[in-house]
């Protein structure tokens, strides 16, 4: 299938797709400065993200009923405590992670795909209205270029199903153009953000400094070291690197201290027929506790009313945490060392990813930025400072540090060329075949005396340039030959001899579609791989130029 790129890019979008909150930026190439970020949501005022919360109708999963700040749980009912039939599914941007060992809860019947395409949807369609507004003549397919932003820590099969919900979302009119869709990381569009001059200035950076970018997020925190280049660009000098303990595995712990209280199976009673009540509470735990904390140890620490949070949880618990609960009334007493308890493991972990950043790099690192929303807790600035404010001499919050994501993903799409390379985290091979030789294992060996071996094609820990690309060239053996398969193949280490050996994967397998009634001579196929963010293929017939469709094989 052959198809025609055209580049007419007017707009460019970054989708800051988080895990508990979301949001979009924007703006026009013509006027490259000016970049809006989204504050206007359905039913709240001012604010630059809306919750990743999601609605139904009903347990078929069908309809949707409302998404961010309309899908939160309201103020529960004391006497209500008949079933729900519609829960707010929220976390579902962990179940891309596949080594994940706890996910978050999602009901049986719903696959998390289909979550993350339908909230990609209602906020694809309140982008297209946003641009609709500003720029009337702007075709969202033709005019439009998408940046998602992605955690470090994601893998390629992630980004891969990421890109696969955004393009069933809509917002790609193909799944076979996706000219139109880029991705960076968060750390690395934060870094983008903290490059503006005022920031550049303020912090004295100059080329040749080093700095840290620490995004704290919601579900991930992300890191990556880089280099002020003498031309404004950027230059990754450390494998960048996160980590699964964003604000909301604070959230969770709080979920594990109320089950401590009321039993394990009044907790999963409640998540299974009022789950809106759990969320309730879980938002009431976050505006009373989680966020005025501040680590200062005069606090005497908060009181919960589960009577008023969490009505429906004192029919479900039962036995000695009855009694308990009923002698205190339902409270649930949060002491200074009982919440410093629930921040303290996530925190430490933390200042242990920064720890591993400082170490593998050898330039130092004169400036680090804290950023994205759980940055802005007073309690992880004061412990980062405290253990870093000898060793790095500026630790700094920008100015709304939400938005730095987004803002830098519009500022990637305007000039890709900041990213002047990357550090890969992984390495990639295909297989070859070729002679059997010692010290290949006999069990390797084929009846010709040839082996089919794994080929590094990029290895983990190399600084790529950010346009490098690895071709081959490919001829059909026929006429009737229509399709062209190529494996792609993975490891964490830095090498492997065979595609069966230990850790490693096969992560992709394209199908390249060949045009009909052609000249064979005239089917040279230049298949190119582009290693970055997430793996892009283009197949074209070096003759006539035509592109044809890689489409990639899921395992």
């Amino acid at each position: 299938m052959s198809i025609e790129i055209q580049s007419d890019i007017r707009v460019v979008v970054s989708i800051d797709f988080g895990t508990t909150f979301s949001g979009y930026a924007y703006a026009h190439k013509e006027n490259p400065k000016n970049i809006t970020v989204q504050s206007e949501w359905e039913t709240t005022g001012a604010s630059f993200k809306t919750p990743t919360v999601i609605k139904y109708e009903d347990d078929s999963y069908t309809k949707i009923s409302s998404w961010g700040f309309p899908a939160l749980a309201e103020k529960p009912v004391k006497k209500k405590k008949t079933k729900t039939s519609s829960k707010p599914i929220e976390l579902f941007k962990l179940h891309l992670v596949k080594s994940l060992e706890k996910k978050p809860f999602l009901p049986k019947d719903l696959n998390y795909k289909n979550v993350i395409r339908d909230y990609l949807k209602k906020l694809g369609d309140h982008i297209k209205e946003s641009l609709e507004r500003h720029w009337r003549n702007v075709d969202f397919y033709k005019h439009v270029l998408i940046v998602l932003t992605v955690p470090a820590e994601f893998d390629d099969k992630a980004i891969e199903t990421f890109r696969e919900c955004a393009i069933n979302a809509g917002l790609l009119k193909d799944k076979y153009n996706t000219s139109n869709l880029k991705f960076t990381t968060e750390p690395e569009a934060a870094a983008i953000c903290c490059l503006n001059p005022t920031t550049r200035e303020e912090h004295h950076l100059t080329p040749g400094d080093s700095f840290m970018i620490v995004d704290c997020g919601g579900g991930t925190v992300d890191l990556t070291t880089r280099e002020l280049l003498e031309d404004e660009r950027l230059s990754e000098i450390t494998e960048r690197s996160g980590d699964y303990c964003g604000s909301s595995f604070i959230d969770q712990a709080f979920l594990e201290f109320v089950e401590e209280k009321v039993g394990k199976a009044a907790i999963e009673l409640v998540k299974n027929n009022n789950y809106s009540q759990l969320q309730y509470c879980v938002q009431a735990f976050c505006k009373q506790v989680k966020i005025p904390f501040t680590g200062d140890d005069s606090n005497p620490g908060e009181d919960l009313d589960l009577e008023e949070l969490l009505p429906a949880i004192q029919q479900y618990v039962t036995g000695e945490e009855k009694n308990r609960m009923e002698e205190e009334e339902w409270l649930i007493k949060l002491s200074f060392e009982d919440i410093k308890g629930m921040f303290d493991p996530i925190i430490d972990k933390i200042i242990n990813l920064i720890k591993d950043q400082l170490d593998k790099n050898e330039k130092g690192c004169s400036t680090m930025f804290l950023v994205g929303g759980f940055s802005e807790s007073k309690y992880l600035q004061t412990r980062i400072k405290e253990e870093f404010g000898e060793i790095v001499p500026n630790i700094s919050v920008p100015p709304q540090p939400i938005t730095s994501v987004v803002k830098g993903g519009v500022l990637y799409g305007l000039k890709e060329k900041t990213v002047k390379d990357r550090i890969l985290k992984r390495t990639y091979g295909t297989e070859i075949v070729r002679r059997w030789k010692q010290p290949d294992p006999l069990s390797e060996r084929l009846p010709n005396g040839l082996t089919v071996a794994f080929e590094r094609l990029a290895q983990r820990g190399a600084r790529l340039p950010r346009d490098n690309k690895f071709t081959k060239k490919f001829k059909p053996l026929s006429l009737l030959q229509q399709k062209i398969n190529f494996d792609l193949y993975a490891t964490e280490g830095s090498d492997a001899k065979f595609c069966e050996d230990p850790g490693v994967s096969k992560l992709h397998n394209w199908e390249i579609e060949l045009p009909e009634n052609e000249n064979l001579e005239d089917t040279t196929i230049l298949f190119t791989l582009s290693f970055g963010v997430g793996i892009e293929a283009t197949a074209e017939n070096q003759k006539t130029g035509k592109k044809y469709q890689c489409e990639i094989k899921y395992e």
